[in-house]
C-alpha cells in the first residue's frame, strides 16, 4: 500500500505543470497556445524568455529528482529498484500531466532529475554533450536528442546496474520519439534556434 501511494505521489509530483503555472503567473497566458504548445522549459524560454524559463527548468529537474532520491527511504521496502519505478512515474507525470488534460513536456529536464538521483556522473556527461552542442548549433532539440542518446552509453560505461541502464535506454528512446516533429523540421532546415528572439505576445 505504501509503495502504491508513493508511486501515485511520484506521478502527481512529476505532473506538476511548472511551465503552465509560471506562464500564468508571469504573463497570464496558457503556454499550450503559444510557441510549440509544449509544456517544457524550452517552449517557456521561446515564449517568455530566460527569466521565466529558468525556474521552470529547475522545478522540472527537482520533481524528477525528488521521488527516486527520497521515496525509497520512506517505502519500508529494502529494494533499491523501486527508485526506478518512482522515477519512471515522475517522468510519465511530466509528459502526461493530469492537471492540464494530460499534456506535458518531453521529459528531458525531469528525466535528467531522475538520473541525478540514480546515476549523477552519467548526467554530468550528458550535460556536457548537451551544453557543447547547444553552444555549437544553437538548437535545443539537437542538444537534447544527443544528450538523451548519450545517457545510456554513459550509464553503461560507468558500470551502473542493468536495471538503471534499461531505464536510461527507455528514456532515450522516448525522448528521441518525442522529438520526432523537431527531427522533421531539422531535416527541412526549419528548426528554430534558441538565439532567436522570443515570441511576441499581446
Amino acid at each position: 500500500m505504501t509503495i502504491a501511494l508513493l508511486l501515485l505521489a511520484a506521478y502527481l509530483l512529476g505532473a506538476f505543470p511548472s511551465s503552465y503555472v509560471v506562464a500564468r503567473l508571469v504573463r497570464g497566458i496558457d503556454l499550450r497556445e503559444h510557441g510549440s504548445g509544449n509544456l517544457g522549459a524550452t517552449n517557456a524560454y521561446r515564449v517568455l524568455g530566460w527569466k521565466a524559463a529558468t525556474p521552470v527548468f529547475i522545478l522540472d529537474i527537482l520533481k524528477g529528482w525528488f521521488p527516486p532520491f527520497f521515496f525509497p527511504r520512506w517505502d519500508g521496502v529494502d529494494d533499491w529498484r523501486w527508485a526506478l519505478g518512482y522515477g519512471a512515474a515522475a517522468i510519465i507525470g511530466h509528459v502526461f500531466s493530469i492537471y492540464v488534460k494530460f499534456k506535458g513536456g518531453k521529459g528531458v529536464a525531469t528525466g535528467a532529475g531522475v538520473f541525478i538521483a540514480l546515476a549523477p556522473l552519467a548526467v554530468l556527461i550528458g550535460l556536457i554533450v548537451w551544453g557543447t552542442l547547444l553552444f555549437i548549433t544553437g538548437t535545443v532539440s539537437i542538444a537534447s536528442i544527443a544528450a538523451a542518446a548519450t545517457l545510456p552509453i554513459a550509464v553503461w560505461l560507468l558500470g551502473a546496474r542493468v536495471e538503471v541502464l534499461a531505464l536510461a535506454f527507455a528514456l532515450a528512446v522516448f525522448v528521441i520519439y518525442a522529438h520526432r516533429s523537431n527531427i522533421r523540421r531539422l531535416l527541412r532546415g526549419q528548426e528554430p534556434s534558441f538565439r532567436k528572439k522570443k515570441e511576441a505576445l499581446p
